[in-house]
């Protein structure tokens, strides 16, 4: 597999690319000369193909076990334990195969917008990829309501369909760039970024308040998402949400003998005897 000569930032030669294909279901011929190319219909497919693969998950979190950035250790979680993460392993992931393949990768910190009015910190990592010296958003880690393909960024306000749902991006003052998702004819903020590159460095920061602070959403309740063309699902705490196409939003409420049975039956999520007890304990003490 070919990667671009120039530096290893996201540790993209660390990598065991064709493990990561494979989890991914993309062969690596998709350029149909033998290997992967550095050009915008692969970065669609590993896109969407990751997403549709790796659950947005916080289980390690919720278990007190710390989230290790480096990409041997994410590597070993999402691709070999066929496990999932939150935002920084998954975009983390993302980055070094992209960049293994030759993508030039950057990374951005984001505001989560989709709780109200109030300020969040910046707690949200999100990916650049420059294609033919245009830049696209990609995220692998937004969790139920985040993009399944990449988002153009050099022309804001145009509307992006991906299936059954629509994506755009809005600037702001100051270069501040905002991903928007189309929910019943009306066009609801997800989360804001600016133009700050951010590196690996800064996302230990943001992940070791996202995994240990009291006040993270992480750290007391399961979180467990994952975007779809039909269906998006969102399980947080007992109550698992379906997001329609129409509009529609379904919700139930998880009791704790049927925890492990949803987590694999809805998420693709098996845990080990020990870890499944620890986290259904965890979801009965839980409101």
């Amino acid at each position: 597999m070919s990667r671009r000569d120039g530096g290893v930032m996201w540790s993209g030669d660390e990598l065991d690319l064709d493990a990561y294909l494979a989890r991914i279901g993309v062969r690596g011929d998709t350029g149909g000369g033998g290997e992967l190319r550095a050009d915008l219909a692969t970065l669609y497919e590993v896109h969407r193909a990751h997403t549709a693969a790796l659950t947005f998950e916080n289980l390690d979190v919720l278990l007190g076990r710390p989230v290790e950035l480096e990409v041997k250790a994410i590597e070993g979680k999402l691709v070999h334990a066929r496990r999932g993460g939150y935002c920084y392993e998954q975009n983390s992931l993302l980055a070094a195969a992209l960049e293994r393949i030759g993508f030039e990768v950057s990374g951005r910190g984001a505001r989560n917008r989709t709780r109200g009015d109030s300020l969040t910190a910046v707690t949200h990592a999100v990916l650049v990829v420059t294609v033919e010296g245009e830049p696209w958003l990609c995220d692998a880690g937004f969790g139920y309501q985040g993009p399944c393909e990449p988002v153009p960024l050099a022309r804001p306000g145009v509307e992006v369909r991906q299936g059954e749902w629509t994506y755009r991006v809005r600037e702001e003052q100051d270069g501040i760039l905002v991903l928007c998702f189309l929910r019943e004819g009306t066009w609801r903020d997800l989360y804001a970024f600016s133009p700050q590159r951010y590196h690996p460095v800064d996302y230990v920061l943001l992940n070791h308040y996202s995994s240990s602070h009291p006040r993270s959403a992480f750290v007391s309740r399961v979180i467990v998402q994952r975007p779809g063309d039909r269906a998006r699902l969102a399980l947080v705490g007992r109550e698992l949400t379906r997001l329609l196409p129409d509009g529609r939003v379904e919700r139930e409420s998880v009791a704790p003998d049927e925890l492990l049975a949803v987590l694999d039956g809805e998420f693709g999520l098996r845990l080990s005897e020990r870890d499944g007890a620890e986290v259904v304990r965890i979801h009965r003490a839980g409101d």
